[in-house]
This record gives C-alpha cells, structure tokens and sequence, in this order.
C-alpha cells in the first residue's frame, strides 16, 4: 500500500481502506505532518517513509529511498521512493538520474496530491493521490501495490467509496 500527502490529518477512512487490503509494507511518500500518522500506519504494517516537503528534518526520515522489492527472497523489482518527482507528466532530472542510478523500475512518489501513473524516460511512474485534506476538486486516493509472480500492478482507491479509482 502506498500513501502520502496525509497533512496530519488523514482522511477519517484512510486506516480502514488500508486494513482491508491486508499489506504486507506500507510506504509513505513524504509530506506526513503530525508524526503521529507514522505510529498509526504502522500498527498496520511495516511501514517506511521519506520525508516531504512540510515535514521536519528532527525525524529519521530520508529524502528519498531506493527499495528492492522481494518474493520467497528473491529480489524481484526495484523503485525509487520520494516525495517531490514530477513536473506535471514528466520525472524531474534529478530523479530520473538517481532512479537509473539504483536501477530501480518505478518512481513512487507524491506532492501534487493528483493521483497518476505514468512512464518517462523508461521508468514507471506512480503517485498514490492524497489521503489528507481535499485540495480544490482532487480525489482523496490511496495506492495498491501487489507484487505476484514477477509482475507488479498498481492502481488507486477512492478513500471515501473503497472502489477502484480511475479517472
């Protein structure tokens, strides 16, 4: 499962959508606020996160993260997580380079609050949406991440409904 932008204030379903996807591993894309979001996430399952761009530099949060995504321990897929990637479609040049960098397949990230997934420069792209306060007329989304014999597949849900998200 994959989240981001809580604001300190996750919506009031968010805990719920997420338990109902089992996750083995939740991330966190940056901009948590009140800390205490982490503590709440992660009763649900390991948890990691990076920092965002309102969050303070007190926590242990890094900026950004490169992760080997694993089956029966074997690596499998690589991903980039941080919080600030994009420029509207299009992967920041600094995170397209440290992606290829680390090899990784995906950037997972977030900041705009708009839920996407996309490609660039060869690489997957996917932001989860937010799950804290409404921004103008965005959706209130959260990501879903399965890995399954090789084969990664993401989508979003709507927090407010639990369905399957899409545009």
């Amino acid at each position: 499962m994959i989240v981001a932008d809580t604001h300190s204030k996750p919506h009031p379903s968010m805990l719920e959508r997420i338990a109902a996807q089992e996750p083995d591993l939740l991330l966190h894309a940056g901009d948590i606020g009140d800390l205490s979001v982490l503590e709440e996430l992660r009763e649900l399952a390991p948890l990691i996160a990076v920092r965002g761009n309102i969050d303070e530099r007190g926590e242990d949060l890094p900026d950004s993260i490169a992760l080997e995504l694993t089956l029966a321990g074997e690596a499998h897929f690589s991903l980039l997580l941080t919080h600030v990637a994009l420029r509207g479609p299009r992967l920041l040049p600094r995170v397209a380079e440290r992606a290829q960098q680390d090899a990784c397949a995906l950037v997972v990230c977030g900041h705009s609050h708009i839920p996407f997934l996309g490609k660039d420069r060869g690489l997957g792209i996917f932001n989860p949406g937010s799950v804290g306060p409404r921004r103008f007329h965005l959706p209130i989304t959260l990501g879903v991440m399965a890995l399954r014999d090789s084969t990664l597949s993401l989508r979003h849900v709507d927090v407010e409904s639990g369905e399957t998200w899409s545009p």
